[in-house]
């Protein structure tokens, strides 16, 4: 575990800072957003980061009680990985951070990595700025470059998940990355995206019949 570090200022951003402004720490926390995973999942949807960083980013974030690792009982017996509440309050930070970021995703570097569940954070900030986060419920949204769920209008546990639902989807979404980053990007919204033809859309959940009627 690698020695607490701090700026030694008393405010309270200064203070977040210490906890979460290390190198990839955030980026653990998205990926976790998606409920517990193992090391070897979060090792490969976190390209870039060495063993030994996010092994002491893991321990970091364990010690300062925004993540805790527990063992999965059996037929599974691995190792997870998971946020504690205080970790989940940090939804609305990378939120944050995503809008203000918007301007400078610019076009793909032939240097960036992509995963399709990271639209996920994008699109789950689209869909409840339209004021859809009141009747959400299990939004499944296909890509060519994979699948995955968001739990739109979530209170508490995971904002989004990996392939498809486990559970019935209320809605399905289908479109392709160009719109995803657009919307990303904040060019488009999904309404707008809907109205023209850019996303497919299905189901019978509140979510499906709002973008129908938009």
């Amino acid at each position: 575990m690698s020695p607490r570090r701090s700026y030694d200022q008393y405010c309270s951003a200064a203070r977040a800072l210490d906890t979460v402004g290390d190198r990839w720490t955030l980026l653990i926390v998205r990926e976790l957003l998606a409920g517990p995973r193992r090391y070897t999942d979060l090792h490969a949807d976190l390209p870039g980061v060495s063993t030994d960083v996010l092994a002491s980013r893991l321990k970091d974030m364990e010690r300062d009680g925004l993540a805790t690792r527990r063992r999965l009982p059996p037929p599974g017996a691995a190792y997870v990985y998971e946020l504690t509440g205080r970790g989940g309050e940090l939804l609305p930070v990378l939120q944050a951070l995503g809008t203000w970021g918007e301007g400078e995703l610019g076009e793909r570097r032939p240097t960036d990595a992509l995963r399709a569940h990271w639209f996920a954070l994008p699109l789950l900030r689209g869909l409840e700025g339209e004021g859809l986060g009141g009747g959400g419920g299990v939004v499944e949204v296909r890509l060519a470059e994979g699948e995955f769920h968001l739990f739109v209008g979530a209170e508490g546990g995971p904002v989004y998940g990996y392939g498809p639902a486990l559970v019935e989807p209320d809605t399905r979404l289908g479109l392709d990355t160009d719109t995803c980053t657009a919307i990303a990007q904040g060019e488009l919204t999904v309404f707008d995206a809907v109205r023209a033809g850019r996303i497919d859309v299905s189901g019978d959940g509140a979510v499906a019949k709002a973008l129908r009627e938009a």
